[in-house]
């Protein structure tokens, strides 16, 4: 067991929170939760152009929905708060001071068309334009490197515009760790001064996040693969600040269904499955689909999601959340990118049905359904019970079982032709005679009634069942035959198999 794990969830409120970032938050819960540990929301919301109203409680909503609050964040046990980096701008200045002091970082005056112009510049003679190295201390771009000190105090003095910039080192090779991916070499000579300080007063995520990471005591950075090529910066800085650094797992990509490329919310629109957990509906209006009002139980989502990139080693697919937590180690999660399956978490939702109680879902039903709005809840429980081994969302139910609660609307076409032969008349005649004088307490005694009949008139069973199937659901198919004409009664199976004589 781990001491004193803590991991964040750290995600940005510029809309609703994509099924890539729900798994990410289950990886950080369940890695805290097997260590005993803490797990951290943290809003990182210092791009204010960006920001989205709701974006925020949509989060919180949908990790409560799916079974992984937070034990520590905003407005919950703010040990370290506040939570939303917007509220702790304050902070970051001084530890940009600090790199500046020693060294490590330094004032950039570059204006954006001074930019610009050395990166068309660069284009045009077939490179890349990186600050870093090798130009930054060339007199063709302007930073505290190559102005004096009192040039530097007078242009901050006056007002003008600035970055900080991290001063990557030169000629030396880094070696990372990476719990899921081992070990990593980078050379710094590849890597350009990212800002650290806008010049808008704000920090950069890069600055924020270590910072922040230091100061909650966070012992795990468990982020995603985009993530994995600032890794380097975010060792330096740990380095440079004289901290320790946490250990990083960098999870792999959700790719689309066909496997190649990322999970998007327009592979979902285009094949019709969401991204999202809950619904969301944007300041516009724009209203895009969740997994919650689609029908799907939280838990099949979380059992999803963990086998996206992670495995136990064994056959087992089925985890309720304890399990999940028992089972899960960073070490067991692939590199390689785990393909989006919109059928597979259908199938574990299928599984989810079979295990929730009839009541809770007969409630549901019922609230969907307004043709069930004066029925018994009691006898709605009961046809789900016989019903939702078939059905995979309780939006099922109601082609499933609407001949339990109504009489069939018609007959289909390819199933009468198959089922209602000539002499079939006179046999649901006197099959409707024998129910009619038939007291039944149960189907299975209405069962047995019924195939003495059979038996004593010598014709075949299919010739009784597949009509009478067809009289009582207009169709041939549903559950036990006798499940269904004991569950509607004797008076309206009769009126039923009358009803398909008239037809015919």
């Amino acid at each position: 067991m781990l001491k004193n794990v803590r991991v964040r969830f750290a995600p940005s409120p510029t809309g609703p929170l994509h099924i890539g970032g729900v798994r990410t938050a289950l990886f950080n819960y369940l890695f805290a939760k097997k260590h005993n540990g803490t797990f951290v929301l943290r809003i990182e919301d210092t791009d204010q152009n960006r920001y989205v109203e709701g974006a925020e409680q949509y989060i919180i909503d949908a990790l409560n929905w799916c079974g992984i609050p937070f034990d520590e964040g905003p407005n919950k046990n703010e040990k370290f708060g506040p939570y939303r980096q917007s509220e702790r701008k304050h902070l970051y200045k001084q530890y940009a001071d600090k790199l500046i002091a020693s060294g490590d970082a330094y004032y950039a005056f570059d204006t954006t068309e001074d930019l610009d112009f050395h990166r068309k510049d660069h284009e045009a003679k077939g490179k890349t334009f990186i600050y870093n190295w090798h130009n930054r201390e060339k007199g063709r771009l302007v930073n505290s490197l190559v102005l004096s000190k009192e040039e530097v105090e007078k242009r901050i003095t006056n007002g003008d515009d600035y970055v900080i910039r991290f001063k990557s080192p030169q000629d030396e090779t880094l070696h990372l760790k990476d719990i899921i991916r081992g070990d990593i070499k980078i050379d710094t000579n590849i890597l350009d001064d990212k800002v650290l300080f806008k010049s808008d007063g704000m920090p950069t995520y890069h600055l924020a996040n270590i910072v922040d990471d230091h100061l909650m005591e966070i012992s795990h950075v468990i982020r995603g693969e985009e993530w994995l090529p600032s890794l380097a910066l975010h060792y330096q800085l740990y380095k440079a600040f004289g901290w320790e650094d946490p250990e990083f797992a960098h999870l792999p990509l959700i790719l689309k269904p066909t496997g190649k490329g990322k999970l998007s919310k327009r592979d979902g629109d285009k094949l019709g499955f969401p991204v999202f957990p809950l619904q969301w509906k944007s300041p516009e209006g724009e209203i895009s689909r969740g997994y919650k009002e689609d029908g799907y139980f939280p838990e099949a989502m979380v059992n999803f999601l963990a086998f996206l990139g992670w495995n136990p080693g064994t056959e087992q697919e089925i985890f309720s959340l304890n399990e999940l937590i028992n089972a899960f180690e960073l070490e067991r999660v692939h590199k390689a990118g785990a393909r989006f399956d919109p059928d597979k978490i259908k199938w574990f939702n299928h599984h989810y049905m079979q295990e929730h109680n009839n009541d809770e879902l007969a409630e549901k039903f019922q609230a969907s359904q307004p043709e069930l709005k004066d029925i018994d809840i009691n006898y709605v429980s009961m046809v789900v019970g016989l019903i939702k081994e078939r059905a995979t969302f309780v939006s099922d139910f109601w082609e499933l079982s609407s001949f339990f609660f109504t009489n069939p609307k018609g007959y289909a076409e390819k199933a009468a032709k198959k089922a209602w032969k000539e002499d079939t008349d006179d046999i649901m005649k006197e099959l409707a005679s024998i129910i009619n004088n038939t007291e039944s307490d149960s189907a299975e005694h209405l069962q047995a009634v019924v195939k003495e009949w059979i038996t004593n008139k010598g014709i075949g069973f299919g010739k009784v069942m597949q009509p009478l199937r067809l009289a009582l659901v207009g169709d041939l198919k549903g559950p036990d035959l006798f499940q269904i004409m004991f569950m509607i009664g004797r008076d309206a199976t009769v009126r039923r198999i009358e009803l398909a004589i008239d037809s015919f």
